[in-house]
């Protein structure tokens, strides 16, 4: 018989070490991390900043976040379930949602910042992407002020796949035309065509602006009435038809605009009268518990004479 060597011997295990606990729950890709993270030595106390797009099963999630030795902070962040205030009821996960969540971050941080009047960003929407160059570097956001740059920061997708078409990148391109430097190209935006290498910006305004909703709003409305009022029954509520789904959205990105900041917090009305209950003693504790025994032991004496009884 030939000798077969143990792999998993003790010295394997001796050296084993499992890997970070996000990446063991399939949380955190550290390869990527590492990279959007990771600033250089001479850049002291600059972190590289991350506009970060996350998608629950009812909404979108955008945040401006940097990393410190000890944890990440959030600097500013913005939510889909924040768009009924400015006018969008429906439909608060789609791409033209996730547009309207990207600029809406944008357009807050920038308030924020005291930079909104001098990037106003991109109030023409067309789905173009454009770039400039100032002082040999590449500027997605043109710089107007010398003193004030643009606010740059890189996209952090997390675990969701970057394909062509993805709603991360209407999140992205609501933010770049909110007024963020956010490096990218078109290549991963709807209308792309990757063997011809041409872009069809049309195809992109379009989906900020929900035709493919009302495409498809109107295709189902004339072939099979049943399965539109099934799958569409909040626009039907909300009298939202396919033919002023555009101009729905232009006015939601008119409001953001026009005040981007966070809804104030509603006051909680706290009970101040209560008052937690005083910690009993050892004392107090043992009296308790031989009180209970003794209940339980009168109890057990009436069961037992119950019993005698019945015999």
């Amino acid at each position: 018989m030939g000798f077969v060597k143990v792999i998993k011997n003790k010295a394997y295990f001796k050296r084993y070490q499992v890997k970070y606990r996000r990446r063991r729950e399939g949380k955190t890709d550290y390869y990527a991390r590492k990279r959007l993270v990771c600033q250089d030595k001479c850049k002291y106390n600059s972190p590289k900043y991350r506009f970060v797009v996350r998608f629950s099963n009812t909404k979108v999630t955008c945040q401006v976040v940097y990393a410190e030795l000890t944890c990440d902070k959030v600097l500013c962040s913005a939510y889909s379930s924040e768009l009924p205030r400015y006018g969008l009821k429906v439909g608060l996960k789609n791409f033209s949602a996730a547009y309207c969540t990207g600029l809406l971050c944008a357009r807050r941080l920038l308030k924020q910042l005291g930079l909104d009047e001098t990037y106003e960003g991109n109030t023409d929407i067309t789905g173009e992407v454009v770039s400039c160059e100032h002082n040999g570097r590449q500027y997605y956001v043109e710089e107007v002020d010398e003193e004030k740059r643009p606010f740059r920061c890189n996209l952090d997708t997390g675990l969701k796949p970057t394909t062509t078409g993805s709603k991360v990148f209407a999140a992205l391109k609501g933010a770049v035309d909110g007024g963020l430097d956010i490096p990218h190209s078109e290549k991963r935006f709807p209308g792309y065509d990757r063997d011809e290498k041409s872009y069809d910006a049309e195809v992109m305004r379009d989906r900020i602006f929900g035709q493919h909703i009302s495409n498809y709003m109107q295709e189902l409305e004339e072939e099979d009435a049943t399965a539109y009022n099934k799958l569409f029954p909040t626009y039907i509520k909300e009298e939202i038809d396919p033919d002023s789904i555009e101009e729905m959205y232009e006015k939601v990105h008119e409001a953001i605009r026009a005040d981007p900041s966070p809804a104030p917090k509603a006051e909680m009305n706290i009970d101040k009268s209560f008052k937690r209950r005083k910690k009993l003693s050892l004392a107090q504790r043992k009296a308790r518990i031989a009180k209970k025994k003794e209940i339980m032991a009168a109890q057990d004496a009436e069961d037992d004479d119950d019993d005698d009884e019945d015999e």
